[in-house]
């Protein structure tokens, strides 16, 4: 991908500097000097053909364009670190003229980041889940000894005994204000209900926002609730949160405090206190790394209380796969998990966990994860601890996996790899017939300057290219069965020459006029066979090396 990306970059960010033939460094009078001669070479009234004369425009208004941005300091400071890019982000005309290179970059990524907040208030952000849970306990539990087969029934009964869909959406309503709305539907065993949910969410400061929140549904009844979250200092911010519930045995109000502070570099610790129908105080020790995820919790309440331990290992692989087990305790019983992740697609994440404990069971759960939208699958086995239950919840799954990844992940992906690169190839190929084109443009608008530049050197048995190339070339014997791919570059250098001189930069010669790209993604190198004062000369030079020619070291009967 990398390679690709490379070439996007080639093909599509114009070299200005390449462009003008200037340095890096040059003044504003080397840029001038460039930007004049070209003008003369490209100017539109000196072309009669209207072929040519539209031709001449377009080439004429590249120039202007990378003169009008080098001969900015503004401009071209944008330019250097940011490219073409750079300059087409919004607001840099109110912007302070006198900035150093790091001010600018401040100044890239604060525009950056208003547009994309302008882009953020122009769409919502949906969030959905699905979850739909499925009692498989007839597949285990049949063989109990104390299970007595139904009537009429050969093969074990699998049913879906419970689903919750829930789904919101986020809209900005200013630069400080926010509303989301949810709603959520249940049901479990035939009975069901749902809900809808209002929140409106106000940034105060830098340091502090706070929502309100209304709700009804047809089981609990309306809810009001307000949340307030504040920074207390760079490594610790408070949570507090309030509401009431009414339901037809009354009113439930509930409230609850959450402060939390970075210990270190990469571990958090918080503190909750739960007032209402679950009061409860919960603190936790989270750590997290580049590879672990670590957490350990103990919470203490009226109806339950527990002691939680949970440890995550991250492969640094492409694939994201993380492995991951925890171990779970108290008034309802003990419940141990472990199961794997893996990032299947670039959207997707997917997820397994088989859980077992006292009295809950068995029960695999897989969770896929769709850019914002998440499926949840808990399927459960057996209420019993079964050694089978576990065995075939932990092999099951790793096995249908391998299966679909070998047969349906990796033929799709390559398959949609085969066709994205099929794309850029196209994509590639138009840019350089574009190239192409507006190269051979420019060749002949060349035509006449060169004329008159070879007379010129003639009379003072000057500087006169003979030949050159530009591209790859094959000079490897071993290599011979590999297409050189070089373009004649001879009319372009010529018209470049003046006072019996050659110099080029050190910029790569793809955006000098008359040159264009024709092996992307190569090495490429520039081949020129020159006479001056009679002698004939030779150079080989790298893309990207400065060269100044006439040069005594390229005479030919010196290098023999």
């Amino acid at each position: 991908m990398a390679a690709s990306l490379g070439d996007d970059l080639e093909l599509d960010n114009q070299d200005y500097y390449s462009l003008l033939n200037v340095r890096k460094e040059a003044t504003q009078d080397e840029l001038k000097a460039s930007y004049r001669r070209l003008c003369m070479l490209y100017h539109p009234d000196k072309h009669r053909d209207p072929e040519l004369k539209q031709q001449a425009e377009q080439l004429f208004n590249q120039v202007h364009q990378a003169y009008e941005v080098l001969s900015d300091p503004q401009s071209r400071a944008i330019y250097d670190i940011f490219g073409k890019k750079g300059l087409e982000v919004e607001g840099w005309e109110v912007v302070e003229r006198k900035r150093t290179p790091a001010e600018i970059r401040e100044e890239y990524e604060r525009l950056q980041r208003d547009r994309d907040e302008r882009r953020l208030q122009q769409r919502t952000n949906p969030k959905g889940t699905i979850s739909v849970g499925v009692d498989a306990t007839d597949l285990f539990d049949r063989y109990d000894e104390d299970f007595e087969e139904m009537p009429g029934g050969g093969l074990p009964h699998i049913e879906i005994n419970k689903m919750h869909i829930s789904q919101s959406i986020e809209a900005p309503l200013t630069n400080k204000d926010t509303a989301v709305l949810s709603g959520s539907l249940s049901t479990h065993n035939g009975n069901g209900g749902g809900n809808i949910n209002m929140v409106v969410r106000r940034v105060t400061s830098a340091k502090g926002w706070g929502e309100v929140e209304v709700g009804a549904g047809d089981i609990l009844g309306p809810l009001v609730g307000l949340k307030v979250f504040r920074n207390l200092t760079a490594r610790c911010f408070l949570t507090a949160q309030c509401g009431v519930q009414f339901s037809p045995r009354g009113m439930r109000p509930s409230c609850s405090l959450m402060t939390a502070r970075q210990l270190d570099h990469n571990t958090m610790g918080y503190l909750q206190w739960r007032w209402g129908p679950n009061s409860a105080m919960t603190t936790s020790l989270v750590r997290d790394t580049k590879t672990t995820h670590c957490t350990l919790a103990l919470q203490l309440g009226v109806l339950n209380s527990y002691l939680m331990m949970s440890y995550q290992y991250k492969f640094q692989d492409e694939d994201q796969t993380k492995v991951k087990g925890s171990f779970k305790t108290g008034w309802f019983g003990t419940v141990v998990e472990y199961g794997a992740e893996r990032k299947i697609s670039r959207h997707s994440v997917l997820s397994a966990t088989v859980s077992m404990g006292v009295p809950q069971g068995v029960t695999l759960k897989i969770r896929l994860s769709r850019a914002s939208q998440t499926y949840l699958f808990p399927v459960h086995l057996t209420d019993q601890l079964l050694p089978s239950a576990v065995f075939y919840a932990t092999v099951g799954p790793l096995l249908l996996y391998m299966a679909v990844h070998r047969l349906i992940v990796i033929p799709y992906t390559r398959a949609q790899k085969q066709e994205d690169l099929e794309l850029q190839r196209k994509s590639s190929a138009t840019d350089i017939a574009k190239k192409k084109q507006e190269a051979e443009s420019a060749v002949l608008l060349m035509q006449e300057s060169v004329r008159r530049i070879i007379e010129g050197e003639e009379s003072k048995m000057g500087l006169i290219i003979l030949n050159a190339w530009y591209g790859k070339f094959v000079t490897d014997t071993s290599q011979k069965q590999e297409r050189a791919q070089v373009i004649d570059v001879t009319v372009p250098l010529q018209c470049m020459v003046k006072d019996s001189k050659l110099i080029l930069t050190e910029a790569s010669k793809v955006g000098l006029p008359g040159f264009y790209n024709p092996c992307v993604g190569e090495e490429k190198s520039l081949k020129l066979l020159y006479q001056f004062r009679g002698v004939l000369h030779q150079v080989l030079s790298a893309d990207c090396e400065a060269l100044r020619i006439p040069k005594q070291s390229h005479r030919i009967d010196a290098e023999s």
